[in-house]
């Protein structure tokens, strides 16, 4: 029985770094390499790119608000403002950080984060109760810190999707 190939041979012609990658190889517009760093500015290079999943984004953004929840409370005495102002950059790096196709999760995780982590700065009082009203307190009265952050979170990302959508309908107009 007779076996087919599942991938094409690799062409002869083409270097190995661009044999996956048909739109990338060099035609006659180019004039010669591409720069280093993919055309990414030099602040741009040295920043991380990773690339979290929907959940991964989410698991990130609850685990940095609960870190930041917990130096919140041990140095600046339960300050609600600073924590609400360090929830706007983990908000902006959870919506960097999310694949292209989770984008959609990043506006819905920072709420979620925002949440998770305002237990330690809360102040309740004793006792579950307590507790759980000292946090909804918390949510309530800051909740513009909330909106801020997914407002941020929702800029990124749609900013993100519509350069993707530019970036694919780009090719189309050119051929």
């Amino acid at each position: 029985m007779e076996q087919h190939r599942t991938r094409s041979a690799p062409h002869p012609q083409r270097p190995p770094a661009q044999r996956g990658h048909p739109a990338t190889a060099p035609g006659p517009a180019s004039s010669g390499p591409a720069p280093q760093g993919g055309g990414r500015p030099a602040f741009a290079r040295r920043l991380p790119r990773p690339r979290l999943t929907g959940l991964g984004g989410g698991l990130f953004a609850c685990a940095a608000m609960a870190l930041v929840g917990g130096i919140v409370w041990l140095l600046f005495d339960s300050s609600l403002f600073v924590y609400g102002l360090l929830f706007l950059p983990v908000a902006a790096a959870t919506a960097l950080w999310v694949r292209p196709a989770d984008l959609i999760t990043a506006p819905i995780a920072a709420p979620i984060a925002f949440a998770a982590g305002v237990w330690p700065v809360a102040g309740g009082s004793g006792g579950f109760g307590g507790q759980l009203m000292g946090l909804v307190s918390a949510l309530s009265l800051h909740a513009g810190w909330l909106y801020a952050g997914t407002l941020i979170a929702a800029l990124i990302a749609v900013v993100r999707k519509s350069v993707l959508i530019g970036r694919r309908r780009l090719p189309r107009r050119i051929a």
